[in-house]
């Protein structure tokens, strides 16, 4: 159970991350206006950005499906390796976003939700 706990807050962190990536280095970077900045960056910053927003946006149904599957007591040594998966599906989509990799990170993005799916069904 303690990697399960670990991997959320892992998953948890994607955002950050990419709204680190995001802004680290930026000339001009505001903090005090950083969204009408992250509007106006382009290329690699841009997309990083744009991974961000999918990080949060895929929280929830991962979440949902954790703890559903933890509820109905899925094995947690099975869910450990779903959600590691899915985690590191979820990284690589990160890396691809940001090096411009259209093709492979729609693959990554649908085999991470796949994996949601498994994880999901896991508990009935």
């Amino acid at each position: 159970m303690i990697t399960i706990a670990w991997l959320m807050l892992a998953a948890a962190l994607l955002p950050p991350v990419s709204a680190l990536i995001a802004k680290v280095g930026g000339k001009g970077f505001n903090n005090n206006a950083p969204r009408e900045w992250l509007a106006k960056q382009q290329g690699w910053r841009a997309r990083a950005h744009a991974a961000q927003n999918n990080a949060f946006e895929a929280l929830p149904f991962f979440y949902a499906a954790v703890l559903f599957a933890l509820v109905r007591q899925v094995d947690p040594a099975y869910l450990d390796g779903l959600v590691g998966i899915w985690l590191a599906l979820r990284v690589a989509y990160l890396g691809l976003y940001i090096a411009g990799q259209g093709l492979l990170r729609s693959l990554c993005w649908a085999a991470a939700l796949a994996v949601n799916a498994i994880i999901l069904f896991a508990g009935l």
